[in-house]
């Protein structure tokens, strides 16, 4: 394990210094990207000022659940772009992933630091500017385990959106390609739990609470966190499922990786 991470520190080293190497491209991409996010947000933050707010919940508190969610896929979609499917699967059709087999370096290692997307700093930092003005315009009651609670979600959130990347790359061990359902999961998973829960019909809140229980991951730590009444009814302890859910996510993920590592046949390219 030691070596592993000696090995993916280095790795992450060389993409540091290349990907510096041109500072206005680089500057560029953070505002780029950052920008984005903020156009989002600003649209969102335009249509609430007509009908100032989206079933009970007002732009500040929405601005939280967004802020969480732009925070940890930026940190997510930064540390595993090497298990991003699409970008997997061209090495599995090239067959550059044939030669990372070859080499004597933990595999998951060299995966993970394979490539490193910086520019997706610029989505983490307008994140951070968002749950920002959430903090600030929430009258939150503040207590030590809602401190303490706030990073162990944002780390959930990173294991759980980091735990389907590495499951949308293990199939394309099969099926070469991405599969669209997955970037339905990753990214149109983020974008839904951007918003409450209660703007969403019946059987889409079934599907992110008993299939995909990403409803556990932003939606109720945000009730406990807001101070929110739950609308649904669940258990007292519904909003500190998060880890379970975001760690256990990655575990279920890392195994499959494993298995999918064991039975990969290469495409012969």
């Amino acid at each position: 394990m030691r070596h592993a991470l000696e090995i993916y520190g280095r790795l992450l080293g060389v993409q540091l210094r290349s990907q510096l190497q041109y500072r206005a491209s680089f500057v560029l991409d953070l505002f780029s990207t950052g920008l984005i996010v903020l156009f989002e947000f600003g649209s969102v933050a335009l249509v609430l000022q007509r009908f100032e707010d989206l079933r009970g919940w007002q732009l500040p508190e929405i601005a939280f659940l967004y802020g969480l969610v732009e925070i940890s896929f930026g940190l997510m979609d930064m540390l595993f772009t090497g298990f991003d499917p699409p970008v997997f699967g061209l090495r599995v059709r090239q067959g550059t992933f044939d030669q990372m087999l070859l080499r004597p370096i933990n595999i998951t290692a060299q995966v993970m630091g394979s490539d490193l997307a910086l520019r997706r700093v610029g989505k983490i930092a307008f994140g951070v500017g968002i749950f920002a003005y959430a903090l600030a315009l929430n009258n939150i009651a503040w207590t030590l385990p809602k401190l303490i609670y706030v990073p162990v979600v944002i780390a959930s959130l990173v294991a759980f959106f980091g735990g389907l990347f590495i499951i949308g790359s293990v199939i394309t061990f099969w099926t070469v390609e991405s599969i669209e359902v997955l970037n339905m999961l990753t990214y149109g998973g983020g974008f839904t739990m951007s918003y409450p829960m209660t703007i969403y019909p019946a059987w889409l809140r079934r599907f992110f609470t008993f299939v995909v229980p990403a409803i556990f991951l932003n939606f109720y730590p945000a009730l406990y966190i807001l101070g929110k009444p739950d609308p649904f009814n669940f258990p007292a302890f519904a909003p500190f499922l998060a880890p379970l859910v975001g760690f256990g996510t990655l575990w279920l993920a890392l195994r499959f990786w494993r298995f999918g590592i064991r039975h990969y046949q290469s495409t012969g390219s």
